[in-house]
């Protein structure tokens, strides 16, 4: 009988033990599913995203270059858009269209322009609605974690956009926590 007793006492603690396995895979699995229904993501204030802009626009002027400067957020929508008055046409769309693309495939345009360039990329993604495969635009990042693109357009050259656009980036990095 006390044989018996210690084997009923043993099955009767491994049916807990293993309920309260079923018991903590299950609430493991809901709280993995609950994680996934939200999400926490970081967003340049409008502020940072205006003093880059500003930034980029005054290193252009203080050059000679009359330019439209982009911010986009994480999400590809214009933060910011400032278009000197002497500035082309096109070139607030095409500054638009440069951070997107920096933004689009995490790269800064000057790169992905070489990449087409020396065929790295197929040329036909130059195609694309709202994508600029020109020399211009940075990536905005902090902690490794991007949000967003900064382009410029309307100086003679991307190499002179992009200048500009890495000098509107320099006057916001101690604001990123990189």
């Amino acid at each position: 009988m006390c044989g018996r007793n210690r084997g009923r006492a043993a099955n009767a603690l491994k049916r807990r033990a293993f309920a309260a396995a079923v018991t903590a895979v299950i609430a493991a699995s809901s709280a993995r599913a609950g994680d996934d229904a939200l999400v926490t993501y970081k967003s340049l204030a409008p502020d940072v995203a205006l003093e880059a802009a500003q930034a980029a626009l005054k290193t252009c002027r203080d050059t000679g270059y009359q330019v439209a400067v982009a911010v986009v957020d994480r999400f590809g929508q214009p933060q910011v858009l400032l278009r000197d008055r002497y500035a082309g046409l096109p070139a607030a769309d095409i500054a638009t269209a440069k951070a997107y693309t920096a933004l689009s495939f995490r790269r800064d345009t000057s790169e992905l322009a070489k990449m087409v360039r020396n065929g790295q990329i197929d040329a036909s993604l130059a195609r694309l609605p709202r994508i600029a495969m020109l020399a211009g635009a940075l990536i905005i990042e902090t902690g490794g974690t991007l949000v967003g693109g900064i382009g410029v357009s309307g100086a003679p050259g991307g190499d002179k956009d992009e200048a500009c656009a890495r000098a509107g980036l320099d006057a916001i990095r101690d604001k990123l926590d990189f």
